[in-house]
């Protein structure tokens, strides 16, 4: 009954990932060798990936962008985000999200082959989580009584060893990409961590289990999209 030791755990987070998204890059690279559409393959592998996750990062994004943007302050903000219900801005979120991730998931396919781009796809999943839990050790929690100021937030330490955890899943983007594409993803990926821990603090003065779930739908997207902006 005593609570997770978040120290430990959170600095396998980039593993984790990776091995959550294997059903999906498997599914993605069984139909890549079929004459099905990519898009449509983009399509069946991003509904496996949201069941496999139980899409609990897309929750979190969707209430963050209801909480965000659709209360006028901080504690209106907050109670938001801990309704179930989804609003207009939830629902874009998700929209533009899914349909963004689909598409740049039908062109990496399209670009590096279906085994290549599983590679690349569970390297973005791995990072993606390193830098969900880089902003969990950086931001103040929001809610001083809620269960993540409860159960304490990773260490410094924690934070590089992940960072080394993630190094080797990541390991074949050195390889399968050019050296502007492979900066150009983990330079957006990073910003978009920056900039979504940034306004967690202005919205509601730190970050929550949603903000981290933002956190990490944004910077797998970032990774994403810098893959595929430059040869």
């Amino acid at each position: 009954m005593s609570p997770p030791d978040f120290v430990r755990i959170a600095r396998a987070a980039p593993l984790a990932g990776a091995i959550i998204a294997l059903p999906a890059a498997g599914v993605g690279v069984a139909l890549g060798f079929t004459q099905l559409p990519l898009l449509a393959v983009a399509v069946l592998l991003t509904a496996v990936l949201a069941a496999t996750t139980g899409a609990l990062h897309e929750d979190g994004l969707s209430d963050v962008a209801d909480g965000f943007f659709g209360g006028a302050t901080r504690e209106r903000r907050l109670d938001i985000m801990k309704d179930s219900r989804i609003g207009a801005f939830g629902a874009l979120a998700l929209m533009i999200s899914v349909l963004l991730r689909t598409v740049l998931l039908a062109a990496l396919w399209q670009k590096f082959g279906p085994a290549d781009a599983a590679l690349l796809f569970l390297a973005g999943e791995a990072l993606s989580r390193m830098l969900l839990v880089w902003q969990w050790q950086c931001l103040p929690s929001a809610r001083p009584e809620g269960l993540g100021a409860r159960f304490g937030k990773p260490s410094r330490s924690t934070v590089q060893q992940a960072f080394l955890v993630t190094l080797p899943v990541m390991l074949p983007a050195f390889f399968l990409l050019s050296l502007p594409a492979l900066l150009l993803a983990l330079a957006i990926a990073t910003a978009a961590a920056h900039a979504t821990g940034r306004l967690a603090v202005a919205k509601i003065g730190g970050a929550t289990g949603d903000v981290l779930g933002a956190v990490q739908q944004l910077t797998g997207l970032g990774f994403l999209a810098g893959m595929l902006m430059v040869p």
